[in-house]
């Protein structure tokens, strides 16, 4: 007797241990490869610093968007109609982004094309779009990277090609109908690849500086705002070393992670952080798939891990 009630409690603790196992996250990763033209990588990680590649590596979506046919900067948030929604850049030289959406990650709707630069016919690129959920308003934010033209004329020739990004915006609530694109951080000089994480009551962003003359900065910088659509704050200092861009955010633990792709070294770099104002850099202790570019991170259920891996 005592034999069969000792044999019941350890299956009932294999069974809670097998459920805990179950009902942790895990880290998932989203990014391209060479540049774009094959698709949608997935990485994972159960420790958030030893990331493996999904199906082999290959992709999980070829792009059927723009004339170059592109699935760069993969951006993926999941929404609470339980859909995983995904934006990315669909050329080097579009006034759109890509959109489409999945409830496992493995089988997408049909790819859509956002003109969120129509509007402005001097609009050269739409790089790097990402979006951020707000439970304030019930609708997404999406943001991304355009250098139009005729404009910000003070710092055309601080960059490469004439590119002279600023970040701008829209909202949407079902991704058909969107609001008016409007200028979302201009803080005077070149910016591309903005992250967007909330903290309590705050929210912070981590941007690159892209000026390149007359001093090259091409760093990573931190802002705070408690109003998600009013980013007329201070920058910090650089957070980052040079060269480096498409930061992306994560908790782990009691620390902020940001990885980021360290795109001269061809390596992905990391910092972390318990107060957003004193940064470590982890870089030696991460370890991603080769090849790896631009993309973002967020989290999946073990089950679903499960499912992605068959």
């Amino acid at each position: 007797m005592k034999i069969i009630k000792f044999l019941s409690l350890a299956l009932i603790l294999m069974c809670l241990s097998c459920n805990d196992l179950i009902s942790k996250d895990v880290f998932m990763f989203s990014y391209f490869k060479n540049n774009g033209e094959d698709g949608l990588h997935l990485a994972y990680s159960m420790d958030g610093l030893k990331w493996k590649a999904l199906n082999n590596d290959q992709s999980f979506l070829e792009p059927k968007l723009s004339k170059d046919k592109l699935m760069r900067d993969p951006c993926i948030i999941f929404g609470p109609d339980g859909k995983y929604h995904m934006v990315w850049t669909v050329s080097w030289g579009e006034n759109g982004i890509g959109y489409a959406n999945s409830i496992d990650l493995k089988n997408w709707s049909e790819q859509k094309f956002i003109p969120v630069m129509q509007h402005e016919k001097g609009t050269r690129n739409s790089w790097a779009p990402e979006l951020f959920y707000d439970d304030k308003e019930k609708q997404y934010l999406i943001f991304w990277a355009s250098t139009v033209s005729d404009k910000f004329n003070n710092t055309r020739n601080q960059t490469e090609d004439g590119y002279n990004h600023r970040m701008y915006y829209t909202t949407t609530k079902d991704f058909e109908n969107f609001s008016e694109t409007k200028l979302f951080v201009e803080p005077g000089f070149n910016v591309i690849d903005a992250t967007i994480t909330k903290n309590g009551n705050e929210y912070f962003m981590i941007i690159k500086d892209e000026t390149l003359v007359p001093e090259a900065k091409k760093s990573l910088h931190l802002l705070l705002s408690d109003n998600l659509y009013d980013w007329n704050v201070p920058f910090s200092d650089a957070i980052s070393w040079s060269w480096v861009e498409g930061p992306t955010v994560t908790r782990i633990g009691d620390e902020w992670v940001i990885y980021f792709d360290q795109y001269r070294k061809g390596s992905f770099g990391a910092l972390k952080s318990r107060d957003l104002v004193n940064w470590e850099d982890i870089s030696d202790s991460i370890s991603f798939p080769d090849g790896i570019r631009h993309g973002t991170v967020f989290k999946v259920s073990q089950k679903e891990l499960l499912n992605l891996r068959k």
